[in-house]
């Protein structure tokens, strides 16, 4: 399993908070958009995919749900600030659902942030 890192987020000031987070010990690819993330995976091999949930387009749950199909051997994490239908509906849980091994809910610490990503990129190299 690899140590590429592809994190998704339409909100640019997060991708580059996680980026800078992670980029220390990690190779960081990001994305502001499920067509983006889609182009990069084609070149890379992720090892773990951070994706937002909310976003414009197309949302996060069907890029897990894509993702999981085609990489199955790939961890997911999924991050949200909320939202969902009309800001009333947490989209965490069914990310958890279908793939997400850990869920983090904006906002979130970055302590918090590097020991689960830790955690999923050390249970798979475990594998």
């Amino acid at each position: 399993m690899t140590d590429k890192i592809l994190v998704v987020d339409d909100d640019t000031a997060i991708l580059a908070v996680i980026a800078d987070a992670l980029n220390n010990k990690y190779e960081i690819y990001t994305a502001e958009s499920v067509f983006e993330a889609e182009e990069i995976i084609k070149d890379q091999e992720i090892g773990l995919l951070i994706a937002d949930l909310v976003m414009p387009e197309k949302n996060g749950i069907d890029m897990i749900m894509e993702f999981r199909k085609m990489y199955p051997d790939m961890q997911i994490m999924a991050i949200s600030g909320g939202g969902g239908l009309s800001g009333r509906f947490d989209y965490l849980p069914i990310a958890k659902l279908i793939g997400a091994k850990i869920t983090l809910k904006k906002p979130f610490t970055l302590t918090e942030l590097r020991n689960s990503v830790d955690s999923l990129l050390q249970k798979s190299a475990k594998k």
